[in-house]
């Protein structure tokens, strides 16, 4: 009686995740169709100089206008597709880099791997976003430049995950009898160390994209990311930080824009990991 109890509640469990997992990725996939259409649902040009300046939320502007008479739901729009789009290519550059170095690191072992830790070392002694603002201080600030800067000091966490699982894996006989069967360096990475890293590193990679994404809004709003007048939401918070009490629209809107992209990334990337825990699907 008890064991049949048992199966009903990992089976529900298990139907839970996985009804949870469709949900955010089509929550995901619905927040990146507005990222990548933007421009072309926005209803206005989002750097047009033609309305009213700060003008309040109304049917006419959902958002309002900016102090430079733009309207402020093109620009959040827009914002929200540079942020993103921004904030997955750092996310993409860090996860290869990281992966990269620390799967060499850990299957060569020696001068390399000591040398390429202490560097990770390094870069994971400083506070990571005040280690961020130093480089892009000295690159003159720039979107790319930010995303540079973020770059070089997020690497490490891949890489430490990457060698560890390569160090682990390295030890096991499939890995052995792949050697002895011929394989070489690049063969046994791509086709036995790679895929069977691939979870832990994906899942962090998920739950990066929302602090990462803050993170570069915190370097725009700080001038040392976008630019005016490209439309950013951070860099557009801070040209509003100082109207908050008179023209709190200015920005609210795109904090507010913020919050459901992080939002809703950091929920997937929660899903995600608990849909890839072993532990939770040896107990399903």
């Amino acid at each position: 009686m008890s064991s049949s109890v048992t199966v009903r509640r990992q089976k529900i469990c298990k139907d839970h995740t996985k009804k949870r997992l469709v949900f955010f990725l089509l929550l995901t996939v619905f927040l990146m169709v507005i990222v990548v259409f933007a421009e072309h649902i926005c209803p206005y040009d989002p750097n047009a100089q033609i309305f009213s300046t700060l003008e309040p939320p109304s049917a006419l502007h959902p958002a309002g206008t900016d102090r430079f008479g733009r309207d402020m739901l093109s620009r959040i729009l827009v914002g929200l597709q540079t942020s993103v789009l921004s904030t997955l290519a750092l996310v993409g550059i860090i996860t290869v880099v990281g992966t990269t170095i620390g799967i060499l690191c850990g299957h060569l072992g020696g001068i390399v791997d000591s040398l390429m830790m202490r560097v990770s070392d390094v870069c994971l002694a400083f506070p990571g976003l005040v280690f961020a603002l130093a480089i892009a201080a000295l690159l003159n600030g720039g979107l790319q430049n930010a995303i540079i800067a973020l770059a070089v000091v997020s690497w490490p966490k891949y890489a430490r995950i990457a060698r560890s699982q390569t160090l682990a894996l390295k030890s096991t006989d499939y890995i052995a009898a792949a050697k002895l069967s011929g394989d070489t360096t690049i063969q046994l990475i791509v086709r036995h160390i790679l895929p069977n890293s691939a979870g832990p590193i994906l899942v962090t990679a998920m739950l990066d994209i929302g602090t990462m994404m803050m993170e570069l809004a915190g370097l725009s709003f700080l001038g040392l990311g976008a630019m005016p007048p490209t439309a950013e939401l951070g860099n557009m918070m801070s040209g509003g930080r100082s109207m908050l009490q008179t023209y709190p629209w200015v920005i609210i809107g795109p904090g507010i824009g913020i919050f459901v992209a992080v939002v809703i990334f950091n929920l997937l990337g929660d899903t995600v990991r608990d849909y890839l825990d072993p532990r939770n699907n040896r107990r399903q």
